[in-house]
């Protein structure tokens, strides 16, 4: 390896881990969106049973830095050694609970639009000012803001709202279309995400047992093409809804898989070039 390729691997590496490092100061930022939109979602404040629904994203970037992490380690910097037993079953209990608390942070996910379709009209308010007090509005998903008489007017010239269920919070028509297709469409991303997971599994799984090629290799590959055009898609319309820290993790977290795509490239070239 000449003195350029070290250089170009050393910067590689670099960047590869800043892009990890950034997805781990992610999960501040959702903790601190969530605890804000939690004191109007739950007046009575977060119970156990809860905890899901009010921190879903926390939990779900939480959980998918520490599976990243650990797809890190057993596709690039353990994949050329022999893992003793203990090693390799405390991976894969750590992946174990981190698919855990994904599919139950996903289930978080689902409750979000489902709480819309509970919300009902507000009646004897025409006027967002006679809110003023103790109301807050949804101007975006899991973004409230309280009602005061200095911004009342510039939410909404609407002069009918809907109320949240179970929460003194409200919305009109055009924002909650909005935050519908929002809620939808993390969702979808999630769901979306779960299977490319799956897919690298099995990926991981015939790299193990030496199945270079075949059909169950190309199908996962087409599969992953697909659920890659998925995200993509998410990511854009968050961007294009001024969604701006939405795009951003999302294209980290692309970023962040492509790293492990690579890994297992150059994981199945190098037992290729063993084998030949």
């Amino acid at each position: 390896m000449n003195h350029l390729t070290v250089k170009h691997f050393k910067i590689f590496r670099v960047f590869k881990y800043t892009i990890y490092a950034l997805l781990i100061l992610n999960v501040y930022w959702f903790f601190s969106e969530e605890s804000a939109a939690a004191n109007v979602r739950f007046i009575a404040g977060v119970t156990l049973a809860q905890i899901i629904e009010a921190y879903a994203a926390t939990i779900d970037t939480l959980s998918w830095v520490v599976l990243l992490l650990t797809f890190e380690l057993e596709t690039h910097v353990l994949h050329g050694h022999s893992l003793k037993k203990p090693v390799a079953w405390s991976l894969q209990l750590i992946r174990g609970i981190s698919y855990i608390c994904i599919v139950y942070a996903f289930y978080g996910y689902i409750m979000k639009p489902i709480g819309f379709n509970n919300v009902v009209p507000l009646s004897g308010v025409s006027d967002l000012c006679a809110l003023v007090g103790s109301w807050s509005y949804l101007i975006d998903l899991d973004e409230y803001v309280a009602i005061t008489s200095a911004n009342c007017q510039s939410f909404s010239s609407n002069t009918s709202f809907f109320q949240l269920p179970g929460m003194l919070a409200v919305i009109d028509a055009q924002g909650l279309a909005k935050s519908q297709a929002l809620a939808w469409v993390d969702v979808i991303n999630a769901a979306a995400w779960l299977l490319v997971v799956l897919v690298l599994e099995i990926d991981m799984h015939l790299q193990k047992n030496a199945s270079f090629s075949g059909v169950a290799l190309k199908t996962n590959h087409a599969i992953k093409i697909f659920l890659y055009l998925v995200l993509l898609l998410a990511a854009i319309f968050w961007g294009v809804n001024g969604h701006v820290f939405d795009f951003w993790d999302a294209c980290l977290w692309l970023i962040a898989f492509f790293f492990i795509e690579l890994n297992i490239v150059e994981w199945r070239q190098e037992g290729q070039t063993n084998s030949a």
